[in-house]
């Protein structure tokens, strides 16, 4: 089976001193930058999605500023393909799903940035298109929401999409089943 470790939108604007800061950004950039350094030993592909929002009324993301990059942490090498989004889903209106079949990737490993908005979306479109979809709990995140006028704790926010996700639309599994796993 050809495997693909799918990160997304590990940027500056989420993390301390960035315009969107998440819950526990530094954790789970340490566990997406954990798979990363495994999907680098063993040379399997690697996909950074890049987020550059484009609506007027967007408050991170926004072209042209330190906020869109890659963070540090998950840096791409030359090698690796890096997919500009400009929606939550990763394959609407990308190259990605092109370039997945390029390389004939069957299973996606995926990890990243909000786990209620991007990460949701991507993963049940991957689902949708196929692909055998694993997630990677511990390397992802989301920040606080509001409903009805209570705060959803980000942890609540958190474990609630990887509970709903799970089973149905993903495997979503710890770090540590990754390295049985590839």
């Amino acid at each position: 089976m050809n495997t693909a470790l799918l990160l997304v939108d590990i940027q500056n604007d989420y993390f301390k001193g960035g315009r969107n800061e998440l819950f526990n950004i530094d954790k789970a950039s340490t566990r997406a930058q954990e798979a990363l350094s495994l999907f680098r030993e063993k040379n399997l592909p690697i996909v950074h999605i890049q987020c550059i929002l484009l609506e007027e009324n967007a408050t991170f993301f926004l072209p042209d500023t330190e906020g869109i990059k890659i963070h540090e942490s998950v840096h791409p090498q030359p090698d690796e393909k890096v997919v500009v989004k400009h929606t939550p889903d990763s394959f609407f209106q990308t190259q990605l799903q092109n370039h997945l079949e390029s390389l004939k990737v069957t299973r996606l490993v995926i990890c990243g940035m909000m786990s209620h908005m991007c990460i949701d979306s991507t993963v049940r479109t991957a689902h949708r298109l196929g692909y055998e979809v694993v997630l990677l709990n511990e390397a992802c995140t989301t920040q606080d929401l509001e409903w009805n006028d209570t705060v959803i704790p980000a942890a609540t926010v958190h474990d609630t999409f990887m509970a709903t996700l799970h089973g149905t639309f993903a495997q979503v599994m710890d770090n540590s089943s990754l390295y049985e796993l590839i």
